[in-house]
């Protein structure tokens, strides 16, 4: 169960998929997370769901941005504790 912020308001939710990868990108600084995350996605089948957790608040404007720009879907973007989290399916 994963909780989505909205309005301030964190709103608990299921989700319907399961993690194929992770990626730990804690202690890096833009643009690392990003182009760590590109080269994930690319060696990923279509479909799958990679996990990315980030510290570098950059990140909250920088991963939804790549998502949309390679059509990528966004399924996650929470913030844990200090890091950031982001479930991100690849586009088929």
């Amino acid at each position: 169960m994963f909780a989505l912020f909205l309005q301030g308001r964190a709103v608990e939710y299921e989700v319907e998929y399961e993690l194929s990868h992770r990626l730990d990108a804690c202690g890096l600084f833009c643009p690392e997370p990003v182009m760590l995350l590109h080269r994930a996605v690319r060696e990923m089948a279509t479909g799958e769901v990679l996990e990315l957790i980030a510290s570098d608040p950059s990140t909250r404007r920088d991963v939804p941005r790549f998502c949309l720009f390679l059509q990528h879907e966004l399924l996650v973007n929470e913030p844990r504790g200090q890091d950031f989290c982001y479930h991100i399916r690849k586009r088929g």
